[in-house]
Formats: C-alpha cells, sequence, structure tokens
C-alpha cells in the first residue's frame, strides 16, 4: 500500500468516524472496489486524463450518486480529479485496516486444498478468536498444492498444519540432530 493510500484511506476513515457513517461506508467501498474490478474498462475510463474532470466526475454522479454515500461519492470524485483513482484498492486496505484496529478485529487468511464448510470455517473462527482474544475476520483461499491440513496466516504469524508444513519441520528437526 502507497503512503498516498493511507492518507486519504485513512483520512476518509477519520471523517467518517465523526458522522457515524463507519459500517456503511466501509460496505459500500468495498461493493465499489468490486465493481471496479469487474469493470476495469470502467476504471480506466475514470482514469483517462484526456477526458475532462468535469465528464469523469459526471460518470461517478451517474454510476454512484443515487446509491453511495456522498462522503464515498465525492471521495471517488477527489481521486478522479486528482488521477490517482488506481489508489482506491489501497484507501479501502487503509479504510479496513484502521476499523479493524478502532475494533479489536483481527484478519486471518485459511488456505486449504478444497473448500471448508461454513460449520467448519466458524469453528476455526471461534478457535482463532479463542487463541488471539481478537474478534476475527476470516477469509477463505483454495490452493490446490496444499496437500491435507490448514495453513493459517494471522497477524503476521502462520500456522502450517499440512502435511507438507509438519514433513518440512519433521526434515529441519533431523537436519538439526544429524549436523
Amino acid at each position: 500500500m502507497t503512503q498516498t493510500a493511507r492518507v486519504y484511506g485513512g483520512s476518509l476513515y477519520e471523517l467518517v468516524v465523526e458522522e457515524n457513517l463507519v459500517e456503511t461506508i466501509g460496505e459500500q467501498m468495498e461493493e465499489i472496489r468490486r465493481l471496479f474490478w469487474e469493470n476495469p474498462d470502467y476504471m480506466k475510463l475514470l482514469c483517462e486524463p484526456s477526458i475532462p474532470w468535469e465528464e469523469r466526475t459526471s460518470l461517478v454522479d451517474q454510476s454512484f450518486g443515487t446509491q453511495a454515500e456522498k462522503y464515498l461519492v465525492n471521495f471517488i470524485k477527489l481521486l478522479c480529479e486528482r488521477n490517482i483513482l488506481r489508489e482506491y484498492g489501497g484507501c479501502c486496505d487503509e479504510f479496513r485496516r484502521r476499523y479493524h484496529a478502532d475494533n479489536g478485529i483481527a484478519e486471518a487468511v485459511v488456505t486449504s486444498a478444497v473448500a471448508l464448510s461454513d460449520a467448519q470455517m466458524e469453528t476455526l473462527k471461534q478457535k482463532l478468536e479463542k487463541v488471539s482474544g481478537k474478534q476475527i475476520s476470516l477469509t477463505q483461499k483454495k490452493d490446490a498444492s496444499v496437500v491435507a491440513g490448514l495453513r493459517v496466516e494471522l497477524e503476521g504469524r502462520s500456522y502450517d498444519g499440512t502435511i507438507q508444513g509438519r514433513l518440512a519441520s519433521l526434515s529441519r528437526k533431523l537436519d538439526e540432530i544429524i549436523v
């Protein structure tokens, strides 16, 4: 994440905290982020410097003006005006990071070969909350190269319960004994 994204995302967060709109704006930011990701040509259009700023902001109004909070719409317009709309994803990350820090939420990512069921995800989430003492926001990744087990990343730490991880740990222990 760039310094620009930290500054702009953090500034928006501070503004909407004062206005008591954090959850609403946070949800809308993620939805718009998803729309930008699904429609890269629209993002390119809004970033095109040859199109006058007024036309680009008019497009933002047409797309989001009646569906998103005015602070968020104006934020997107500001990013367009400053030709830094490509920083939007980083701004979303900073907004979410600040929200999580203020609310004692830790992000965790679980990686497995197959999708976990909702019940399995909930059980894992509860165990991680017990270990960390924080509320957990858990996301899932599938990786076919993971052979049996799970790998969890939580607050910069990795917990590897995969067969690969166990074999690597065993190999390191054997190397220590042999040397």
